[in-house]
């Protein structure tokens, strides 16, 4: 935006018609004026425009308190009746509007009056109609520059502003905002009721929530805040535990932080059709409905765990992102990766049983992976057009982000941590800050180099590799490089080029682990020969944001002791290493599956669904369809003893040993053992015969597992069934997972039926297209979709919006020939989709990747495979 125009509040009056999908605004916003001028520009698209004034009002008439809340000013027409009116200027590609008067506006204080009117679209992007069988609701989701499509604003971060929202509703229905409801009269117009909020503090535009519906809630307190959870009415009994969740989570960051939750009310509302997981518009927070909604009683606990990690990810944003914003969109990690690091650490104080750091250490996995590409970016990155800052919500802005902040809160220790970020907070309320304001805190905090740590992490793309040598007197030689999961880059990083990075290594020890900071000229980590160690491990805690690559000896010590001396998220980082090894050329498959055996009995969950996953990948990438069957063939001879071993469900078992029973009970599946396919087409059974509470009771993820399983191998009978579900359920988790279930049927004509399905419109655009990306992501199925996409697309298109289109680009990455990368780059080359770039570059890199991947590896595969059987 034009710099010299500083917004400082607006006021609102929204008037939908949710039956033409329309509605009407009258704004007035109070800018500052750096300097006389005849024209102003803010932001504005896909809205009509009526008359524009601007009114001169006197600074006297404002007083902004500490917290930048504002009384309500001075009527417009009691300091300026003779007000100018502006001739509008569109500027369609900049999203733009500019207002021009006859006469020069002077320095100071000035008042736009605005009438305009706009259109509900079905993009779930704006002001939008989200609907229900019975019934349509407008609701609102504005980041990361959508807010413009609902009322004419300064929408950028750093232009913040208070806010007094009113909106004109059906008499029978509700409205929900940020702040909290302070009067309800009926009117203007017959038949409606006006309800107003209270002016909210300075927030930045893409923040703002309004909602029109006839919303129920469950309502409680925390330290005094009150919280409700609202869903539409037929589904307000799945609010419980996500209420209860806030309610824990909320008091557990009021003391974390040190500064007590912002507004007077916390929201927390469930959206029939919404796009994102969920959004953290300040005091109103919301949720696709399977994010949300779970049932207190008979849920699982993989569902519950899901809704309070969205919950406790959305309430730290209220710190972080909403009291304090990123100064622009280059620094969206100072929003994301710190919501990202946060969602975890409260939520596993509440249930440890649940394992969280297990499941950080298969994420920290699975953002390495994502970062060593050719095609990645740096954390902070350049973000200027729309489409450039939609690109910037991806996985190292969450991921990467998130894992650096772990990893540097891990070399500090978790109390002088803690007091950075209340310091950073606490400079910074209700304004916008930058990644130096964040890791200047910590530094001068902790008298540590956390700024030269960060900087090197934020600034440039990829992922370090440490490659050790054996020790010696003084500490363990070591080498820098970046590391690629391309074999021929990776090649190149290894011949030569200077490691950038300063890197915290945190060593195991038989005590606290060690943790030096390993520059960018140090050769070696220092480490005296009197300090003992139970095997040398250079990633202590699993929170390094680097890969690790042994020598054989010390490979075969750890491979020796892991079960005994490292812990489970140390051992899925030993497994996840190993298999990026694998992929970048540098080991053998052959090695990795010596390693997957050697942890077969591994009593932990994450581990063996650490092996899983790649051994999917292994199977999906690598194999012939001759070397399938042997590897399936040596899986089964494996791990079903393994899986008997555990014995049947038992009332009372812990949460991890049912997820170890169930990860094994799929991997079998898929290896077609015939005993666990039969058991998985009785489970399925009684899914559908309405018996299966005492299989739920005893073992929910077994019995996830065994419909996924019979999907599989399933026919029209039991398609037919999952469709019904996804239909009439009531409950949004059970029909997300029959949609997503949908889409795992192998044979051709149900998969057809599933594309088609897509591309009817029949199915809400949250959903449409993961079951889409499922489809191109599965070797059985890719093909089929591929062809239906490229034939279909006017069709499948008009399903898509902007971040689910970006979605299907990135998923046909998932191919592995050079014909299908041909294919890929030339028909998004021609048919673009918005704010997908760097995916579709990211995708041609995972092709790519995956052809270097099979012509090295494939051969090894074959030879280990006839090696074993013999």
């Amino acid at each position: 935006m034009p710099s010299g125009v500083h917004p400082e509040h607006y006021s609102l009056t929204i008037t939908p018609d949710l039956k033409s999908a329309t509605f009407t605004g009258e704004e007035t916003i109070d800018v500052v004026l750096d300097a006389p001028a005849k024209s102003i520009t803010l932001n504005a698209v896909e809205i009509k425009f009526g008359e524009v004034k601007a009114y001169v009002l006197p600074v006297a008439a404002y007083s902004y308190g500490k917290l930048g809340i504002q009384p309500k000013p001075l009527s417009p027409l009691d300091s300026d009746r003779h007000p100018q009116i502006a001739t509008t200027m569109l500027d369609a590609k900049k999203e733009q509007a500019s207002f021009t008067f006859s006469e020069e506006l002077p320095v100071g204080t000035v008042t736009l009056a605005i009438r305009y009117t706009g259109v509900l679209n079905d993009k779930l992007r704006g002001f939008y109609l989200s609907k229900t069988k019975t019934r349509n609701y407008a609701v609102t989701q504005f980041e990361p520059t959508d807010a413009r499509r609902a009322f004419p604003s300064f929408d950028e971060p750093s232009l913040k502003a208070t806010y007094d929202i009113a909106m004109v509703v059906d008499r029978g229905d509700t409205a929900i905002s940020n702040a909290n409801m302070i009067s309800d009269q009926a009117g203007p117009i017959a038949g409606k009721r006006t309800l107003r909020f209270a002016t909210t503090p300075k927030m930045s535009s893409y923040l703002v929530a309004f909602l029109v519906g006839d919303f129920k809630c469950s309502e409680g307190k925390s330290d005094g805040v009150p919280i409700r959870v609202c869903s539409t009415p037929d589904k307000v009994g799945l609010t419980k535990f996500a209420l209860e969740s806030a309610k824990y989570v909320l008091h557990y960051y009021d003391t974390y932080f040190g500064i007590k939750y912002p507004m007077p009310k916390l929201d927390m509302v469930a959206l029939p059709d919404f796009e994102a997981g969920a959004m953290e518009n300040f005091g109103c927070i919301t949720y696709r409905e399977a994010d949300l909604l779970v049932n207190q009683r008979t849920g699982s606990i993989t569902g519950k765990k899901q809704v309070a990690v969205v919950v406790a990810h959305e309430m730290a944003h209220q710190w972080f992102g909403d009291m304090v914003t990123m100064q622009w969109w280059d620094n969206l990690w100072l929003n994301e990766g710190f919501a990202s690091w946060m969602e975890t650490k409260s939520v596993a104080v509440w249930h440890p049983e649940w394992n969280f750091p297990q499941d950080d250490a298969q994420e920290l996995n699975d953002t390495l992976n994502f970062d060593a590409t050719k095609t990645t970016r740096a954390i902070r990155a350049t973000a200027n057009t729309p489409d450039e800052i939609n690109e910037m919500f991806d996985g190292i802005a969450y991921g990467k982000a998130g894992a650096v902040i772990g990893m540097v809160e891990n070399y500090l220790g978790a109390e002088v941590f803690r007091q950075g970020v209340h310091n950073y907070l606490q400079a910074h309320l209700y304004a916008n800050a930058t990644a130096e304001d964040f890791w200047g805190a910590q530094t001068a905090n902790s008298h540590l180099p956390v700024d030269k740590i960060m900087s090197s992490f934020v600034t440039q793309p990829g992922v370090p590799l440490l490659t050790f040598a054996e020790r010696q007197a003084g500490g363990v030689p070591v080498m820098q490089s970046r590391f690629y999961l391309s074999t021929a880059e990776s090649g190149r990083s290894l011949e030569g080029r200077m490691p950038q990075w300063t890197v915290p290594v945190c060593l195991k020890t038989n005590g606290q682990p060690i943790c030096r900071v390993l520059g960018k000229e140090d050769s070696s980590v220092p480490l005296p020969m009197d300090i003992g160690l139970p095997v040398f491990y250079a990633n202590a805690a699993a929170k390094g944001y680097y890969r690790t690559a042994y020598t054989p000896a010390q490979f075969s010590a750890i491979n020796a002791k892991a079960e005994s001396s490292l812990t489970p998220p140390e051992r899925v980082g030993l497994v996840g290493d190993q298999w990026a090894l694998v992929r970048s050329g540098q080991a053998s498959v052959g090695d990795y599956l010596d390693l997957v055996l050697a942890l077969k009995g591994d009593p932990n969950a994450a581990v063996l669904d650490t092996v899983h996953e790649e051994l999917k990948r292994i199977d999906s990438s690598i194999a012939s369809d001759e070397d399938r069957d042997e590897l399936a063939a040596i899986l089964r001879r494996e791990f079903g003893p393994v899986y008997v071993g555990l014995g049947s469900p038992a009332k009372k078992e812990s949460f991890d040993r049912q997820q170890l029973r169930g990860t094994l009970f799929e991997l079998l599946g898929e290896a077609r053992d015939p005993a666990v396919l039969a058991q998985a087409q009785r489970l399925t059974g009684r899914v559908f015969a309405g018996n299966n509470a005492k299989d739920r009771t005893l073992d929910p993820t077994l019995v996830d597992a065994a419909v996924e399983l019979s999907a599989g191998v399933g026919d029209a009978s039991l398609y037919d069934k999952l469709l019904a579900v996804s239909r009439n359920s009531g409950d949004p988790a059970q029909q997300t997972a029959a949609l997503g279930l949908l889409a795992r049927f192998r044979d051709s004509s149900l998969v057809s039926r599933t594309l088609d399905l897509i591309a009817s419109g029949e199915i809400r655009n949250q959903d449409s297209w993961t079951m889409l990306t499922t489809l191109l992501r599965n070797r059985e199925t890719r093909d089929q979709a591929w062809e239906y996409v490229r034939h279909h697309w006017e069709r499948v298109q008009a399903q898509l919006t902007v971040s689910s289109g970006a979605e299907v680009v990135g998923a046909t990455g998932s191919f592995c020939t050079v014909k299908r990368r041909e294919e890929v780059d030339e028909f998004f080359s021609v048919h673009k989709v918005e704010a997908a770039e760097r995916t579709l570059a990211k995708a041609v890199d995972s092709i790519n990747d995956c052809i270097e991947l099979r012509a090295v590896q494939e051969p090894k595969l074959h030879a280990w495979l006839k090696l074993q059987a013999k």
